[in-house]
């Protein structure tokens, strides 16, 4: 393998989510954000139709009022992150999918928990703690009235999207700034207001946010896992875990 290989390779590996705390006094560059909306510009998309919009947000009158807007976690989502979650670095070493649950409340974390309840139980949110020391926010938006040719559900122009983020999220590792996706601008009621606060055409969806900035201290380090490549490979048929 090349060296350029080796130096593209070791990018992937270290990409993460960029959970800490952003030095907001530090703009980004105007070249890196200019580096980082370029690999955006040339991630595939199904049909050449580059089914996406970026909205950059640095002012930090237009942060704070995203920062205000209030929302509720899902009983669906507590749900279904329950069953993603592994009890010890043990279970996840062995599972090698999902997350440690230490990082949610206890509530989460219990078995037979009544998600229901529970989210009721945890009140409203702000997405200013998310997003206060962020110096930029990337609103991600995209036509909900298009689809890919002959693709049900768009699952083609989702998966553009998808090469969209990645393409951003690896420029930002390689230039040594923070990224952090967050999933939240999907619930409804933070979508409608932030459509509001941000004038997005109402035929406009979001499909993603992320914060970006310089993270103020080096990266706690976390039991990362991923599956071998000879676990979910398959050579020439399925089930034929052989490679020879």
């Amino acid at each position: 393998m090349g060296k350029q290989a080796d130096d593209f390779l070791e990018v992937i590996h270290e990409r993460h989510s960029s959970r800490g705390q952003f030095d907001r006094k530090r703009p980004l560059a105007k070249q890196d954000m200019k580096q980082i909306l370029e690999a955006a510009r040339w991630a595939p998309t199904a049909h050449n139709m580059q089914n996406f919009e970026i909205v950059v947000v640095d002012s930090k009158e237009v942060l704070d009022k995203l920062g205000n807007i209030e929302y509720r976690t899902s009983e669906e989502f507590i749900r279904e992150n329950y069953q993603q979650l592994s009890a010890s670095m043990e279970e996840l070493l062995k599972k090698k999918v999902g997350i440690l649950g230490e990082g949610f409340p206890p509530s989460w974390r219990k078995p037979g928990a009544d998600f229901a309840k529970v989210a009721r139980e945890s009140g409203p949110s702000l997405l200013k703690y998310r997003i206060q020391d962020s110096p930029v926010l990337l609103i991600v938006i995209y036509d909900a009235r298009k689809r890919a040719p002959a693709s049900e559900g768009d699952v083609l122009g989702f998966m553009s999207l998808g090469c969209v983020m990645e393409n951003m999220w690896l420029m930002a590792q390689s230039l040594g700034i923070g990224f952090h996706i967050l999933s939240v601008f999907g619930n409804d009621e933070v979508e409608k207001e932030a459509k509001r606060i941000l004038d997005i055409p109402g035929y406009m969806k979001i499909a993603f946010a992320c914060r970006l900035g310089y993270p103020v201290s080096a990266r706690a380090k976390y039991l990362r896992v991923r599956r071998d490549w000879d676990i979910f490979t398959h050579h020439n048929r399925f089930g034929n875990k052989k490679m020879e």
